[in-house]
């Protein structure tokens, strides 16, 4: 017997709406061209003594790279805005991110760095929550921070708040960072519990239990 669309799949459950599944991944296009054009315009301009190797960036030349990452700037903006504009109205944010505390956080950490952190689909852990939470922020962090080196006199006030452009630039580089800890840690999660890759691509979970970590 076949299944009519909207009919449940036996044994599986939906944990990944639709326009989680969508946002998450023209976010993670639109990051992963924003770090590597990033990288190409650092290297005009490095504030640290090293740069980055030309075959890690995109864009070619400085004005290349910055025509990238506008481009993805946009993405990642309007993207952001109906992922979290979702997550605030759906309560996937309160229901899937929260409550968090620095108990569950040091127990979760525990049992994860000995393998005994159980994994069930659908359902973060205080540890995958912090992270998740860390993200949104940064990447708030990256826009603003953005803005207020791209357009620092237009934006005076939000290049004011951050200590001025050279200390902007500084906390861009930082927010940079922080995305990508957390895209290292994303991959060797998934790398570690591949079963949580197909959810992010059908939707689908199926409800037996998880597995531990």
């Amino acid at each position: 017997m076949s299944l009519a669309v909207g009919d449940e799949i036996p044994g599986s459950r939906v944990i990944h709406p639709l326009i989680v599944r969508i946002t998450h991944w023209l976010n993670a296009v639109a990051i992963v061209l924003m770090i590597l054009s990033g990288w190409r315009i650092y290297d005009a301009s490095p504030i640290f003594p090293f740069t980055f190797p030309p075959w890690m960036t995109l864009g070619g030349w400085l004005g290349g790279a910055l025509a990238w990452h506008f481009a993805a700037m946009w993405l990642l903006v309007v993207n952001g805005l109906v992922y979290v504009g979702f997550g605030l109205a759906s309560g996937h944010f309160r229901h899937d991110f929260l409550p968090l505390s620095l108990r569950a956080i040091w127990r979760d950490l525990r049992a994860a760095l000995t393998f005994k952190l159980e994994h069930r689909l659908g359902t973060y852990n205080a540890v995958q929550r912090l992270l998740y939470v860390g993200v949104i922020l940064f990447a708030i962090g990256v826009v603003i921070s953005g803005l207020a080196i791209w357009k620092p006199v237009q934006f005076q006030f939000v290049t004011g708040l951050l200590g001025g452009y050279d200390t902007a630039r500084i906390v861009h580089f930082a927010m940079m960072a922080g995305i990508v800890g957390f895209i290292v840690v994303h991959l060797a999660l998934v790398f570690v519990v591949p079963s949580t890759l197909p959810p992010m691509i059908t939707g689908r979970a199926s409800t037996h239990k998880g597995t531990p970590l």
